[in-house]
């Protein structure tokens, strides 16, 4: 499996969005936490408190975001095993002329409706 990690050079910085719940704990605090990484958390008094740590948590944490391109592992057709197999048949031409002859019949009945 080939691995390709894409990464932008900009000279201005991508801002990043981030979903975040914010949650009136029991003890009085208000706590902010990014909804998919419960670890990225602040809390503080006030919910604006609990915000302006969760930014501080994640400016320190120098998030980068990357495109990961995969290439798929080459995988051969799984009808290419029943290629060919009928080469040596001696009734293999009667019946390519028959579809032929079948195919041909029904272009002409199509033409006339």
């Amino acid at each position: 499996m080939n691995l390709t990690v894409k990464t932008a050079h900009l000279t201005t910085a991508p801002k990043l969005t981030y979903d975040v719940l914010i949650e009136n704990q029991q003890n009085g605090e208000v706590s902010a936490i990014v909804l998919g990484l419960p670890d990225f958390k602040g809390s503080g008094v006030t919910k604006e408190e609990a915000l302006e740590k969760l930014i501080q948590l994640l400016q320190e944490q120098k998030p980068e975001i990357v495109t990961l391109e995969i290439e798929l592992p080459q995988t051969e057709h799984p009808w290419m095993n029943f290629s060919g197999m009928h080469k040596n048949n001696p009734l293999f031409a009667e019946t390519v002329e028959y579809i032929e002859a079948e195919r041909s019949q029904v272009d002409l009945e199509n033409e006339t409706k």
